[in-house]
């Protein structure tokens, strides 16, 4: 399927019908016997005008109750946004993954790399922090003992015909979580949760525990 920003125009190309389509699907990559899959969540139904995929549809349509139980798995990129101030007094914005940001502080700091954490660490104790930080206003809540975070990757890429540089890093999650608002629940299995959607991020796939 080549770079992320391939994979992200063939994607696309499933489900967009015109140039002002704007974005009303989700998708993860995922790879079975060698070669990539794609889960998709969608307000549509996918066209394969060109014949490259095999697709197989069914009806999206999750029955959720305050306290349920759900076993989740998700790929996010999640970042921290922070103001900067100049010297001029003007201020702008710079945005770091998590992961990124604890090292910066641990720099800031001037804690010694000796006595850092080691990097799967971070990636649990700053995912999961990231996460929890979100899960009331997507309707669910999560604890610490439910939720794995890890599989961190940092990618590069450039748009076609461009040079404008992209970089996203992602961290899997996997756990448990229980609903607490139904409808704010269904919006985030339907919306997703966090920035880069359009590259594979933020689909939350659920089952029953």
């Amino acid at each position: 399927m080549g770079t992320t920003y391939q994979a992200h125009h063939r994607v696309w190309d499933l489900f967009s019908d015109g140039p002002d389509r704007e974005r009303d699907f989700l998708y993860r990559q995922e790879y079975t016997t060698g070669l990539p899959a794609f889960i998709c969540v969608s307000a549509r139904t996918p066209d394969d005008r060109h014949g490259m995929w095999n697709v197989a549809t069914k009806e999206y349509a999750p029955v959720l109750h305050e306290g349920q139980r759900l076993r989740f798995s998700l790929r996010a990129n999640p970042i921290r946004t922070r103001w900067i101030e100049e010297t001029d007094g003007k201020k702008y914005h710079k945005r770091h993954d998590v992961v990124m940001d604890r090292k910066k502080r641990l720099r800031d700091e001037s804690i010694p790399k000796s006595e850092w954490p080691d990097l799967q660490q971070i990636v649990q104790d700053e995912g999961y922090e990231w996460l929890a930080s979100r899960a009331d206003e997507h309707g669910f809540f999560v604890s610490p003992a439910d939720v794995v975070a890890g599989g961190y990757v940092q990618q590069k890429f450039l748009k076609k015909k461009g040079k404008h540089l992209i970089q996203i890093s992602t961290i899997d999650f996997d756990g448990i979580l229980k609903v607490i608002d139904p409808e704010k629940m269904f919006t985030t299995l339907m919306d997703g949760i966090g920035p880069s959607k359009g590259f594979g991020c933020g689909l939350l796939l659920v089952k029953p525990v």
